[in-house]
């Protein structure tokens, strides 16, 4: 890789240091890039010059947005009586593609990890139990992962809202839609035993 110019070497060693790349597909993309017509690269160039300067996180929810307040929490269609809490924005994207959601959400900025020195201070935990102290809210969704930390976080937060007059509530886990039983793991089945429901 040395043979190419240090101009090149910068861009590849830029570029792979995004998650997922590697060194190939860095070469591989800075290569595209310096054949791109001018237009191309720098359109690119500007629109991450642009995703620096202008995306920022809703003072609400704390979602990203260009705008202080995001198209969620704006939006009078939707249920402001209701917050799903999630860790971080894919989280809400990937609630956001179901369309099985029609409320707010507040993301914590991750999860409780006293391993990794994670504290409830170092998340948004304090800023949710502020909303939650609005009289207009009714329910909170806790959608956080299903993994020791997610749950770990969920416990943390319904501690702390269980005083309040809210209805608090835990997404579902357990085995997916089609799911063969031999092939679903012990913690898996154990949750969908755990949240066994009625006919």
């Amino acid at each position: 890789m040395n043979h190419y110019p240090e101009p090149i070497l910068r861009l590849i060693n830029s570029l792979s240091t995004l998650p997922g790349i590697g060194k190939k597909t860095a070469e591989r993309l800075a290569l595209h890039i310096l054949h791109a017509p001018d237009i191309q690269a720098s359109t690119l160039a500007a629109d991450i010059v642009g995703l620096k300067k202008s995306v920022k996180f809703c003072q609400i929810c704390f979602s990203l947005s260009d705008k202080d307040i995001c198209r969620i929490c704006s939006d009078p269609l939707r249920d402001q009586s209701i917050i799903c809490v999630v860790e971080n924005p894919t989280d809400m994207a990937a609630i956001e593609k179901s369309n099985a959601f029609s409320g707010t959400y507040h993301i914590l900025g991750g999860a409780l990890s006293p391993m990794d020195g994670i504290c409830p201070e170092d998340i948004r935990i304090h800023e949710l139990l502020k909303r939650a102290d609005c009289n207009k809210i009714k329910e909170i969704i806790l959608a956080t992962k299903t993994n020791v930390e997610g749950e770990a976080t969920a416990s943390y937060i319904l501690e702390k809202l269980k005083s309040k007059k809210i209805k608090i509530t835990r997404i579902a886990s357990g085995i997916p839609m089609g799911g063969d039983l031999q092939y679903i793991d012990q913690l898996t089945m154990q949750k969908a035993l755990e949240k066994r429901y009625g006919y």
